[in-house]
C-alpha cells in the first residue's frame, strides 16, 4: 500500500457529477462511490485536502452563502464517515483573470503545505481535469486520471499523458489500486 502525505481531491467531476456550476446543495450529489473510495483510504490514514476551481463565484452564478452550504454539507459527510478533511481550498478566479490559486496554478497547494507542513512530492492529485493532471505534475506529485467528469476528454488532450502515474475509471477503482 502505497502511503502519501495527503491526496490532493478535485470536487466537480471527480466526487461529485458536474452538471455545470452546481450553485445549491439541492443540486450536490456525490457519486455512489465516492464515500466508500475514500472510507478505504481513510483506513489507511490518508488524509485528503479538496482543491477546486470555482469560477462560478466570479461569473455570478453562485453564490458564497450556496457555497459555504455545500462545503458544510461536504464536510459533515466526511465527519460522519470518519474521513480525515484537511480543509477545503477553493479558487474564484475567472479563466480569463487567473492568479496562481487557479490550478493549474499551485496557489491552494502551497497555502495547504504551509497550513499542514505537508511534503508536496509526498502526495497525490486526483481529479479528471487537464488542469488537476498539470498542478499534480508541477509540484512533483504523483496524480490519478479519474475518466468521471472530464476524465475521458482529458485523457484525449493531455499531452503530457507519460507523466500521469495512475488511470482509472473513478476513484473508487483507483484508490482500489493503491491499496493492492
Amino acid at each position: 500500500m502505497k502511503k502519501f502525505d495527503c491526496i490532493f481531491l478535485d470536487r466537480d467531476g471527480t466526487l461529485n457529477p458536474d452538471p455545470g456550476y452546481i450553485n445549491n446543495i439541492s443540486n450536490y450529489n456525490f457519486y455512489d462511490f465516492t464515500l466508500p473510495a475514500l472510507k478505504m483510504m481513510a483506513k489507511n490514514f490518508h488524509p485528503f485536502c479538496i482543491v477546486t476551481n470555482q469560477s462560478g463565484v466570479a461569473r455570478g452564478l453562485i453564490s458564497i452563502t450556496n457555497l459555504n452550504t455545500i462545503n458544510k454539507f461536504i464536510r459533515k459527510k466526511f465527519i460522519e464517515n470518519s474521513i480525515s478533511l484537511l480543509d477545503i481550498y477553493m479558487c474564484f478566479d475567472h479563466p480569463d483573470n487567473a492568479s496562481i490559486n487557479r490550478k493549474p496554478g499551485v496557489g491552494m497547494f502551497l497555502k495547504a503545505k504551509r497550513e499542514h507542513n505537508l511534503n508536496l512530492s509526498k502526495c497525490l492529485m486526483v481529479g479528471d481535469s487537464i488542469s488537476d493532471m498539470e498542478a499534480g505534475k508541477n509540484l512533483g506529485m504523483e496524480t490519478m486520471l479519474v475518466l468521471t467528469g472530464e476524465g475521458q476528454k482529458t485523457l484525449k488532450n493531455f499531452r503530457y499523458k507519460k507523466s500521469i502515474s495512475y488511470f482509472a475509471d473513478n476513484i473508487y477503482e483507483g484508490f482500489k489500486q493503491l491499496c493492492q
